[in-house]
């Protein structure tokens, strides 16, 4: 007879359903804790700080950034907030630091206050470089030019402002007043008052290659009237002096 040959088992596959379990309370404990860290305080705007202003408001600032104390502090980006204060067009730079847990700081730089206007109730406004106004109160020191007689809109005003943007602040230290004047040869032409009772003449493109002339001519002549456009000329206030005086005394259709 021949023997049975005995039946060979197949190999019991070891089940892995202990290391799934395993894997799955540790994505839940995960979850769980994300979920208490997110909701805690820790996870939360606790200040949020404005910087460098000076005619803005910093609750304004905070508004247009769109940030607030409570907030989650993870859920913008200090880029995205930069770009929301950028849109203030008073602000010329901005810089948002975040700080963990819960300190995000706004640094602001306004344009440069290159001139005022004054209303008639004695409000001022500043206005910066560019062009834009913003109120400065009633109590703010007036060591600018003011602007008198310009429309809001005038493309002239925002080159102006722009022009006395780059012009060193001691060279026009003396202006006390601009007011438009336009021409048909010069759209752009302006009137200055100084505070050395002088008055000029000139246009906003020419400005700042005639303010060493300019400077000049103020410091060695009495008060009068100074013409800077295609020639330079100089009369002088008070008649007896008011001949041969001058830069040029060649008469030009200005």
């Amino acid at each position: 007879m021949q023997e049975k040959m005995p039946v060979l088992r197949e190999p019991v596959k070891r089940r892995r359903s202990g290391k799934k379990l395993l894997a799955v309370l540790f994505l839940l404990f995960v979850v769980i804790l994300g979920v208490l860290f997110f909701n805690s305080s820790i996870s939360k705007v606790a200040t949020v700080t404005i910087e460098g202003q000076h005619y803005l408001n910093a609750a304004e600032i905070r508004k247009v950034a769109g940030i607030a104390a409570g907030d989650s502090f993870f859920g913008t980006s200090a880029g995205k907030l930069e770009a929301r204060v950028h849109t203030i067009k008073a602000i010329e730079n901005v810089k948002v630091t975040k700080s963990f847990p819960g300190s995000i700081t706004i640094h602001v730089q306004e344009f440069e206050t290159v001139a005022y206007t004054l209303s008639k109730k004695g409000e001022i406004t500043a206005i910066l470089a560019n062009g834009t106004g913003i109120a400065a109160g009633s109590e703010m020191i007036v060591d600018k030019p003011i602007l008198s007689g310009w429309k809001a809109d005038d493309p002239i005003l925002a080159e102006l402002c722009k022009t006395l943007s780059t012009i060193p602040e001691d060279s026009i230290a003396d202006f006390s007043e601009i007011k438009p004047e336009p021409s048909p040869s010069y759209k752009d032409r302006i009137k200055i008052y100084t505070r050395t009772r002088f008055e000029v003449i000139t246009a906003v493109s020419l400005l700042p290659e005639k303010i060493p002339t300019l400077n000049a001519v103020i410091e060695i002549q009495p008060p009068g009237l100074i013409t800077m456009l295609l020639a330079d000329k100089y009369a002088s206030f008070t008649p007896e002096v008011a001949d041969n005086q001058g830069i040029s005394q060649k008469e030009t259709t200005q």
